[in-house]
C-alpha cells in the first residue's frame, strides 16, 4: 500500500469516491462503532430489511427466489426472530478500485451475540450499496441497530491489476441500490 492502511482508506474514500458517505475516524460514542478502523473500514447498515417468513410456506431457491419468503420492514430497529435470517443493505456506496479486492467479516459485538454477518467479496470495480446477509443463529429475537456498524470491510491491494474485473464481466450485481435478491 506504501501508506499506512488507515491513511490508504482515507486517501482512497476522500480522492476517489472509494465508500460514500465517509467517516474518516472510528465513531464510537453510543453505537456501535463504524468507520476508519486501523486496517478496514466498519460498515453501518441502513434501515431498510426483508425478514425471512414462512408466512407463504415458499421454498427458498437461489435458482428461482419467491419475494413472498420475506416481509419488508423499515426502522431504527429491526428484530429478527429467532434461528431466522434477515437481508439488509450497507448506509455506505462502494466504487472499488481495479487494483483491490475486500473481505468483509462481521464485528464482534454483534459475535457475541449469536449474530452472524456474511457478506461476499467486493471484487474489483465493483460498486453498489452492499448487500448484508445477517443470521441469527439463537433461539431468541435479536435486535440489529441501524445506522450503526454491523461489519468491517478489509481492503487488499493487488500488486498488479487483474485481467478481468467485475465491471469488465457485467457482473449482476452491479451499481445495486437497494437490497437485492438472489439472481441467477
Amino acid at each position: 500500500m506504501g501508506l499506512k492502511p488507515d491513511h490508504w482508506i482515507r486517501k482512497m474514500a476522500l480522492e476517489h469516491g472509494m465508500i460514500e458517505p465517509f467517516a474518516p475516524n472510528q465513531v464510537r460514542e453510543g453505537v456501535i462503532s463504524y468507520g476508519v478502523s486501523s486496517y478496514g473500514y466498519d460498515i453501518r447498515v441502513a434501515d431498510e430489511f426483508k425478514i425471512f417468513t414462512n408466512v407463504h410456506s415458499a421454498i427458498v431457491d437461489p435458482k428461482n427466489f419467491d419475494p413472498k419468503s420475506m416481509v419488508d420492514f423499515k426502522g431504527e430497529v429491526c428484530v429478527i426472530p429467532p434461528n431466522s435470517f434477515a437481508l439488509a443493505r450497507t448506509v455506505e456506496y462502494f466504487r472499488i478500485p481495479r487494483g483491490v479486492l475486500t473481505v468483509c467479516l462481521g464485528k464482534s459485538t454483534y459475535a457475541r451475540c449469536g449474530i452472524i454477518v456474511n457478506v461476499t467479496p467486493f471484487e474489483p470495480e465493483w460498486e453498489g450499496y452492499v448487500t448484508l446477509e445477517i443470521s441469527n443463529t439463537t433461539p431468541l429475537p435479536a435486535k440489529i441497530y441501524a445506522n450503526e456498524g454491523i461489519a468491517q470491510v478489509l481492503f487488499f491491494e493487488a500488486d498488479e491489476e487483474c485481467e478481468v474485473s467485475y465491471a469488465d464481466k457485467k457482473g449482476k450485481y452491479q451499481q445495486q441500490r437497494d437490497i437485492v435478491l438472489p439472481k441467477l
